[in-house]
């Protein structure tokens, strides 16, 4: 049986975004990463000091991935850039799509290979306009076409599993994996029916068990699943357009969750006054660190 649980976290950060996503916990650096994705900014938060600054960004930033100690992996409506660790600065990496798509980039994480799976979408989230790619070094491979909104993108531990999910259809889907590329072995298939019930799936992690955490855009809660789709948990959280997860700390044992008030009105927002803002979830959890891409 699931178990419910009420909010018993904290702000970890309390500006309002528009479109929080992308989080990323730098072990090296200990800080988190995320972005304002319609707000052109990454932000950067230092666990030890609790310090924030923000950089505003050339362009949609949406994923950022570690490559090593002086520079990272950033994923954009652009294509993908090297970001300097040191100045900041953006190089070109390579492309994903002709720009005259008019896509942007959204979710994606790196698999334990080192390749970056990568998800696309309308500017204007229209019907089937994105896609999901899969990014080893500068080779980029087309994995599933007509996707509205990818999000879910997350591995098991062992690489073997991969899950994603078109947050407009609203089914999560499992595809069996080559754990040495990170590419399909198999055909997807779903795993959970997310239709019927507030909200729908937005960014996921996964856990050093093989739970999955999703965030329930739309339905103001984080829930556990197990590998075989079984609900575990429900947390509440008090915003309800909760968008992406992401375990945090040397252990990978805290669970951060961004949120968005993008398409809130004037109402929405006051029913829900900390949309947009950056939380910890408050439970403690097993969770890993994020490989880092190959280029």
């Amino acid at each position: 049986m699931t178990s419910h649980h009420p909010f018993a976290g904290k702000v970890l950060d309390e500006t309002r975004l528009e479109l929080g996503e992308g989080p990323l916990y730098d072990p090296e650096l200990d800080c988190l990463w995320w972005f304002d994705i319609l707000g052109q900014s990454l932000r950067r938060l230092d666990l030890a000091s609790g310090s924030v600054t923000t950089q505003t960004l050339p362009f949609l930033g949406s994923v950022i991935a570690r490559i090593d100690g002086r520079s990272h992996l950033v994923a954009s409506d652009q294509g993908l850039f090297l970001r300097d660790l040191g100045s900041g600065a953006f190089t070109p990496y390579c492309e994903l799509e002709p720009s005259s798509r008019g896509n942007r980039s959204n979710d994606g994480r790196v698999h334990p290979c080192g390749a970056l799976w990568i998800g696309t979408m309308g500017k204007d989230a229209a019907t089937g306009a994105g896609a999901i790619y899969h990014v080893a070094g500068q080779a980029v491979t087309r994995l599933f076409d007509k996707v509205s909104i990818p999000n879910s993108i997350c591995f098991s531990p062992d690489g073997a599993t991969g899950y994603f999910v078109d947050s407009r259809v609203n089914t999560l889907m499992r595809v069996p994996l080559d754990a040495a590329t990170g590419l399909p072995a198999g055909d997807a298939s779903v795993l959970i029916d997310g239709r019927g019930r507030p909200g729908v799936f937005d960014g996921s992690v996964c856990d050093a068990r093989g739970d999955i955490w999703n965030a329930r855009w739309g339905g103001g809660g984080v829930d556990q699943y197990d590998p075989q789709g079984r609900h575990l948990a429900r947390y509440d959280m008090p915003a309800n357009r909760v968008t992406c997860p992401a375990f945090i700390g040397p252990n990978a044992d805290r669970l951060i969750v961004t949120s968005c008030f993008e398409g809130l009105d004037a109402a929405g927002r006051a029913e829900y006054p900390l949309a947009g803002a950056t939380f910890e979830l408050g439970v403690p959890v097993e969770g890993r660190i994020e490989p880092a891409f190959k280029p």
